[in-house]
């Protein structure tokens, strides 16, 4: 009898360690945060995106407003078109507001930062940021620096 409780006992506590690392598998592929929920849906064009991908966060001043639900490359204009699922609860943003890809955390997440401008009407849904500034790619800097120093 003393045998069989402890085996439930370890079953139990397996079980909960599996459920734990489910849980902490879907917080960093960030379907946790998925809801049906949609919001309404803004677009930015950009030259260079980085490593940013669909689900990635959108966030104005560090609070997390959405997230990246599509990404197309633009082949009219040669640039990368996000487009953006914001939560309804954040529809204040001016029409002027700026996009910029930004990097996160030591493994370098990116995500899209918004900066409100000081317009008085706001983006509305099928809206475009039209102010937006690239990823530093850490690549092309350490180039451009090589490169630089050869010359002198």
């Amino acid at each position: 009898m003393s045998i069989r409780t402890i085996e439930i006992a370890v079953g139990l506590f397996v079980a909960a360690g599996l459920a734990a690392l489910f849980m902490l598998a879907m917080k960093v592929s960030n379907l946790a945060n998925y809801t049906g929920d949609d919001g309404y849906e803004i677009s930015a064009r950009f030259d260079n995106i980085g490593g940013l991908k669909v689900r990635s966060p959108v966030a104005a001043s560090g609070v997390r407003v959405g997230q990246v639900v599509a990404i197309a490359y633009d082949s009219d204009g040669y640039e990368a078109r996000v487009t953006m699922s914001i939560d309804p609860q954040y529809d204040k943003f001016p029409t002027d507001t700026a996009a910029s890809v930004l990097t996160s955390g030591l493994l370098g997440e990116q995500f899209i930062g918004l900066q409100p401008g000081a317009e008085e009407e706001f983006l509305k849904a099928g809206g475009e940021i039209e102010l937006t500034q690239s990823a530093l790619v850490l690549e092309q800097i350490i180039g451009q620096f090589l490169y630089s120093m050869a010359e002198e």
